[in-house]
């Protein structure tokens, strides 16, 4: 369902033992907003709730809410170091068009809503 590569596993674990957050976990969501009508949320959590569905990827527990795995479903998730420094990637075989920030993404149900500035 949803693909977290080895090297964006271990960063976020890293990340989880650095804030001592030994029973957290991997929070992803979208948001209506940005320049092509969602944007990705991700981030380190320790509550879950009934809206939530909970997997385990790579050793690492990823929880999203249940209206959002529509957009999440067949994400990719990578890290990347580089000379300018490291960050993750995300790719959605969802998103029919993104911004050309790269930071939000359309798909096929938004089609004919125009796109915003950046």
């Amino acid at each position: 369902m949803i693909d977290i590569s080895a090297s964006a596993s271990e960063k976020i674990k890293e990340l989880m033992a650095a804030d001592g957050m030994t029973d957290a976990f991997l929070r992803l969501g979208v948001k209506t907003g940005g320049c092509s009508g969602f944007t990705y949320g991700m981030g380190i959590d320790e509550e879950a709730t009934e809206a939530d569905d909970t997997l385990e990827v790579n050793g690492l527990k990823v929880v999203m809410e249940k209206d959002d795995m529509k957009y999440l479903r067949g994400l990719q998730i990578d890290y990347k170091e580089s000379a300018m420094g490291g960050g993750f990637a995300i790719n959605n075989p969802n998103a029919i068009a993104t911004c050309g920030c790269g930071s939000s993404f359309r798909t096929k149900e938004e089609a004919g809503v125009p796109d915003k500035e950046c």
